[in-house]
């Protein structure tokens, strides 16, 4: 089987499809530029795919725009280079894999880098979204190497204007697009004569991206020397630092020895965390092996106090690595990834193993699910730590949502660490579960300032299990510092049922299982109030019909909609149905069809089948909110498209 850049596949002896025309209407995908034609003709801007691919999720601000700086700390940069990149990933919405590649233990990662072997790899936004909304920087990668990069160096390197010139497209696609910056990796040897321009790219590359985007990142793969050579340092040195000097750090190539952190760190001074020494997950020569020894260079980069760039974690997936994949990706997620103290997933306790997420329970509503489960005692607890930061609370009632479901008397409630802004004064709040109220009670009084029960305790349906937990509070003026998880038994002495997907069906008395779906904070008016659907326009584009079988036809169509008035910024998605109005038939009952969702304002349909006798089709985009509420169906707006000849 041969494979296409859209990703569909021929048979061998086949006539293969028609190149890949970009311009053309097609299924979405991303992909990246293969050409500096390309990159220079911005010829991106002009694809039928580009409006799908741009990111709908912002980087939480710095506050006067652009996203917030890295921290001053050792770093985890991940750059993620997996079967030549743009696999299940590339449909931008949604594939059919259930079993594809996912990263989940966001909050270990600072820096997520798309690589691939292409001249300017695009991230797809799947990856900027997810990475997005757990604060964490995203870059794509521009990279020249062997002969045919030669060609295009002496290009792009040609006179200063080209360097610069080249370094603003960059610039444009990564804003457009909506990620944070871009890895340099020049693998090519180089004229001496050419490294002027070369600096002139990265400098101009860095303030262009600075400008535009602040906070954004600009970071330099050790290859190619001051010299012209193309000769890996494994080290931060006098070769490769006026590269460092002129943009946001250096990844050092991975086979580096035991002293070159350290090495590296002296010649950083103060910028040492701005090195991210470089471990090849797979293993090529790269300190310490690797693989499930990668923990090994870790220590020595911990120790040194610079960060690190884990290159190739797919390995776990590529290599099929047992038991199975989920588990193999916590093993080497958790144990590996402990550069620095603050991304280090701190596991309280010795017979209590939590999973960090969950793949195999039904999540509450998209995304995945925190599990807790082990061995705790009748008055034992577990606590885990869900958030830290600094989060002003204004005057309105803030209001605390969660969903949970849990076996026999194992209870999930949240512990709220608040600070004063005008006083030196600190505040804990619980949240506790549905239960036994007075043991609530005696167990937590004595060390919170105030416990609160829910106010309102809702069960789904008994097949989900799920239990929505909802509490407020009035906190005006303070600080939300911390959302901590506490894991305790309403009562002693009972033997809990644990769910399917562990070892045991029934554990011993002090088997404790919960899972945690989401969490929601909201003030009063905050919930999503969706605008009518007659401030909407909903439309269609290219619209395309063919021939089906048994009378049928297929529809292709581009649905696209927009809020007339108001901010589309406060909803997070839209669901899109289709109802196949049969018109031989008065008062046909609506049969609304699910056809996929979509983060951006449009989407694609492709060889829809309608059925003989359908005369119209109501295009439905339900609305949904940040909170995960959607608007009901019959009040969403819609559009309607007659069906051809009928």
């Amino acid at each position: 089987m041969e494979t296409t850049v859209d990703g569909s596949s021929t048979a061998a002896g086949a006539d293969p499809p028609p190149p890949f025309d970009p311009s053309a209407p097609a299924v979405p995908i991303s992909y990246p530029l293969q050409t500096l034609e390309e990159l220079e003709s911005r010829a991106y801007f002009k694809s039928f795919h580009y409006p799908f691919n741009r990111a709908a999720v912002k980087l939480p601000s710095a506050g006067g725009g652009g996203c917030a700086e890295l921290p001053q700390r050792p770093r985890i940069l991940v750059c993620h280079d997996m079967a030549g990149g743009y696999t299940d990933d590339r449909f931008v919405q949604g594939g059919k894999n259930a079993d594809a590649y996912a990263i989940w233990h966001w909050y270990l990662i600072d820096v997520f880098v798309y690589f691939s072997h292409s001249l300017v790899t695009l991230p797809p936004p799947c990856w900027i979204n997810t990475a997005h909304r757990h604060g964490v920087k995203v870059l794509g990668t521009f990279i020249m190497e062997w002969d045919e990069g030669e060609k295009r160096a002496d290009k792009l390197l040609s006179t200063k204007d080209s360097a610069q010139m080249y370094a603003e497209r960059l610039t444009e696609l990564a804003v457009a697009l909506g990620f944070d910056g871009w890895l340099i990796n020049m693998e090519v040897t180089l004229d001496p004569g050419q490294i002027p321009n070369l600096k002139a790219f990265v400098s101009h590359l860095s303030q262009t991206m600075h400008s535009s985007l602040p906070g954004s990142l600009v970071i330099w793969y050790d290859s190619v020397t001051v010299d012209g050579d193309l000769s890996w340092q494994d080290q931060l040195n006098d070769k490769n630092k006026p590269f460092f000097d002129s943009c946001d750090g250096i990844f050092v190539n991975y086979t580096w020895k035991e002293d070159f952190p350290k090495l590296s760190a002296d010649v950083a001074g103060d910028r040492k965390f701005d090195v991210y020494m470089g471990i090849d997950v797979f293993g090529r020569g790269t300190y310490g092996g690797g693989q499930w020894t990668t923990n090994v260079a870790l220590d020595v980069i911990k120790k040194n106090e610079v960060s690190a760039a884990i290159f190739a974690p797919g390995w776990v997936y590529e290599t099929k690595q047992p038991p199975d994949f989920q588990t193999s990706q916590n093993r080497v997620m958790v144990t590996t990834y402990t550069v620095t103290e603050s991304k280090f997933l701190t596991l309280l306790g010795t017979t209590f193993l939590p999973k960090a997420f969950s793949f195999k329970e039904a999540s509450y509503n998209g995304g995945g699910n925190i599990t807790f489960i082990g061995a705790l005692g009748d008055s034992a607890e577990f606590t885990a730590r869900l958030f830290q930061g600094e989060l002003l609370l204004g005057k309105s009632q803030i209001h605390f949502t969660y969903s949970v479901k849990s076996s026999g008397n194992s209870q999930l409630g949240l512990a709220l660490e608040f600070s004063s802004a005008t006083e030196d004064k600190k505040n804990s709040v619980f949240l506790s579960a549905s239960g036994n109220t007075l043991l609530t009670m005696n167990q937590f009084s004595s060390r919170f300032t105030s416990v609160i029960l829910p106010r309102r305790v809702t069960k789904l349906d008994e097949e989900t299990g799920w239990v929505i937990q909802e509490s407020s509070i009035d906190m005006a003026g303070q600080i939300l510092k911390e959302i901590r998880a506490i894991c305790y038994r309403s009562k002693p002495g009972k033997s809990v049922a644990v769910a399917a997907d562990t070892t045991l069906s029934d554990g011993p008395s002090d088997y404790y299982y919960a899972v945690l779906g989401d969490i929601k904070i909201t003030t009063d008016g905050e919930n999503s109030k969706f605008p009518p659907s007659n401030l909407w326009l909903v439309g269609s584009e290219f619209v395309s019909w063919t021939l089906g079988s048994q009378g049928s036809k297929k529809l292709s169509v581009k649905i696209v909609w927009r809020l007339k008035v108001g901010n589309a910024d406060l909803f997070a998605k839209y669901n899109i149905y289709v109802d196949k109005v049969n018109g031989s038939s008065s008062g046909n009952q609506s049969r609304n069809e699910y056809i996929g969702a979509a983060l951006v304002k449009s989407f694609y349909i492709s060889d829809l089948e309608v059925p003989e006798g359908t005369s119209s089709l109501k295009f439905i985009v339900q609305v949904c909110g940040l909170d995960g509420t959607c608007q009901e169906l019959e009040d969403s707006p819609f559009f309607q498209l007659q069906v051809e000849g009928s």
